[in-house]
């Protein structure tokens, strides 16, 4: 079987008993975990359980040393993590990682840049089919600007937005790749409450909205709670439970692994 052939999985994220291993450390231990079509996954464990390498796994950055992972059922092991956002995936980071010296909406435009038709000797020459496309990235740009409320600072250095609003910066350039599968990685750090109250009901709003797909690794338990349809759980690796958010609140191992306290 080629690493392109067809898996009879329907699920649009599939990992199968997947594992690395760091110098003789098994970072992440025969992860089984799928997500279909515009479901809302939780990933969720204690500091160092695995999550970010699970991540990391899944877009690229790293190369299972056992297992396979399929994406819109294709086997994507050994693929680079821009092959992997070409065939639809997108992330953002535990740390943000914009291009901070550029201004917000190229920040846009370099991800929408992906998507472009126009080839080297057409941007030299500025054609008319250079100047459609470019005026098009730029509209669009600005579209996701507003769905951020950050159209007012399209010209700003991304370097001079607040916290919260180079959080929301992310998550737009992540969508301007045109994703079926957002990562997000603990898009809620560092917000107060009524933020992240705000970012819950804006994960809903972009799953329904772009029709996405969503994973997501939080630490705040009531956004997780709030908005995941089902969680997986990690610690030290493996994966220790999977359910509905109920099911994982109840969970006595989910318990013991945050320390005894109920997940709420």
């Amino acid at each position: 079987m080629t690493t392109e052939a067809k898996t009879e999985t329907r699920h649009l994220l599939d990992l199968q008993n997947v594992s690395i291993v760091f110098g003789g450390l098994r970072a992440v231990s025969n992860v089984n975990m799928y997500i279909d079509e515009h479901e809302l996954i939780g990933l969720i464990g204690p500091n160092g359980a695995g999550k970010t390498t699970a991540f990391n796994l899944i877009t690229g950055v790293y190369v299972p040393t056992e297992g396979d992972i399929y994406f819109d059922g294709k086997r994507i092991n050994g693929k680079k993590s821009y092959q992997v956002t070409q065939m639809g995936m997108a992330r953002t980071f535990q740390n943000i990682r914009l291009f901070s010296e550029l201004p917000v909406i190229d920040n846009v435009k370099i991800a929408y840049h992906m998507h472009i038709q126009y080839n080297l000797p057409e941007a030299i020459f500025r054609t008319k089919k250079y100047f459609r496309e470019e005026d098009d990235v730029t509209e669009k740009a600005m579209e996701l600007l507003k769905i951020f409320h950050l159209e007012e600072h399209a010209n700003d250095l991304a370097k001079n937005l607040p916290y919260g609003a180079q959080r929301r910066l992310e998550i737009a350039r992540a969508l301007a790749t045109e994703p079926k599968l957002l990562l997000l990685d603990e898009p809620a750090a560092g917000m107060n409450p009524q933020e992240t109250k705000e970012l819950m009901e804006m994960i809903r709003w972009l799953r329904d909205h772009f029709h996405l797909a969503i994973l997501l690794i939080e630490h705040d338990m009531s956004l997780v709670m709030g908005v995941c349809q089902r969680i997986y759980v990690l610690e030290y690796g493996l994966c220790i439970a999977n359910g509905t958010p109920d099911e994982i609140r109840h969970n006595k191992r989910v318990i013991e692994a945050y320390l005894g306290e109920e997940v709420s």
